[in-house]
């Protein structure tokens, strides 16, 4: 089975949209969705509608800090997420809420986790940055690939039974061999806010049989997308950042 992989869409509909097209369009057969639905984009209510609907047909999904922050007052943003955060409660209704609310932190599918942040502690949301980091998530868990976003910018790890870790960026469209014997962690991109220097928007593909993964980059209307931003009152970095890729 081919996996669509998306991560951190936060509220961007134009670069969903444009990688769902692509998803199908290779033939992804299965959608799994690492949360952060919303923040920072405009249209948070689209994506939230879209996720349950992708849902309701079987795809997988876990909670991202910024939906938890829709529902509690106890997460801590910076000050433009935090504003962004405000706007969105306002714009959701109970149904749309309840979904995030309900999402899991984490979930196992056959060899494979799914998670937001990282496994270790999918609750306190650390990011993964180094070698280090991902080794604490994947000796949390015997899943073969553990899939996880939040940090905005795409990475592959992995680490062998004798404890060694490889770490590298992987080359868009470029299929990597996941092999066994190895754990692996995949950290996904952003759909809806890259943060890697590339604007295009960012998700993956996993053949279940083959086990490679291959990093899909997407490019959308980010004019359209950050002038709705604007146009909705939220913090002008917010929009600015669409085009610079960080």
């Amino acid at each position: 089975m081919l996996l669509a992989v998306f991560s951190d869409i936060h509220g961007n509909r134009q670069a969903f949209e444009a990688c769902l097209k692509v998803a199908r369009a290779k033939g992804a057969e299965r959608f799994v969705l690492l949360g952060d639905f919303v923040g920072y984009g405009a249209d948070p209510e689209w994506v939230v509608d879209t996720a349950m609907d992708l849902v309701a047909h079987g795809a997988v999904a876990v909670r991202g800090n910024h939906d938890e922050a829709v529902n509690t007052t106890t997460e801590s943003m910076n000050s433009e997420a935090q504003i962004a955060i405000e706007w969105t409660r306002r714009r959701l209704d109970a149904a749309q809420r309840r979904f995030l609310s309900e999402l899991p932190m984490l979930v196992e599918d056959s060899d494979r986790l799914f998670v937001h942040s990282e496994a270790s502690s999918p609750k306190r949301w650390h990011y993964v940055r180094s070698t280090a980091d991902a080794a604490k998530s994947l000796i949390a868990t015997p899943a073969h690939v553990t899939f996880c976003g939040h940090i905005h910018r795409p990475a592959l790890y992995s680490m062998s039974v004798t404890a060694k870790m490889t770490s590298f960026v992987p080359k868009t469209d470029v299929p990597v061999q996941l092999l066994r014997g190895r754990q692996w962690l995949a950290v996904l991109g952003s759909v809806g806010q890259p943060r890697d220097g590339d604007p295009s928007a960012s998700f993956g593909l996993f053949d279940t049989v083959s086990c490679q993964i291959t990093y899909c980059r997407v490019p959308y209307d980010i004019a359209s997308a950050a002038n709705k931003i604007r146009e909705n009152g939220l913090p002008p970095w917010l929009a600015d950042r669409l085009s610079q890729g960080r």
